[in-house]
């Protein structure tokens, strides 16, 4: 479904505003792709000047630094801890920038932006 990213056609007074033309393609916007754990699946999306976004939906390794000895690790999911930004999302094991994820090797903070980066990246916690 392609949500549009357009002037709605009221003013802020509540009157309504005169179309002046058609809908444009650059305005044209689309469902959130929320990142879930899973064997590794991406959705690539054409954007503008052909340039392609691939979006992960769903993903069951992350990439995890640690801060104190700096060396980047590949660590298996297991699932989804805390939530800051909706509590649903932890029950429905969605991943997002800020979430907390219980890994093999710890608890990690995601960094990344999965469904604009196309990967997941995060920082290993303090116990």
């Amino acid at each position: 479904m392609v949500l549009w990213n357009i002037d709605k056609g009221k003013k802020i007074t509540g009157g309504k505003t005169n179309l002046n033309r058609k809908k444009k393609k650059y305005q044209r916007g689309s469902s959130p792709t929320l990142a879930t754990i899973g064997p590794a699946k991406k959705r690539v999306d054409r954007r503008r000047a052909g340039v392609l976004k691939y979006r992960v939906v769903a993903m069951d390794f992350v990439n995890v630094i640690n801060p104190k000895t700096r060396k980047a690790k590949k660590a298996k999911i297991l699932s989804v801890v805390e939530h800051e930004d909706n509590i649903n999302f932890t029950r429905r094991g969605i991943i997002t920038k800020g979430c907390i994820i219980k890994t093999d090797i710890g608890m990690v903070k995601i960094t990344s932006r999965p469904s604009q980066d196309g990967v997941l990246n995060g920082i290993l916690l303090e116990k």
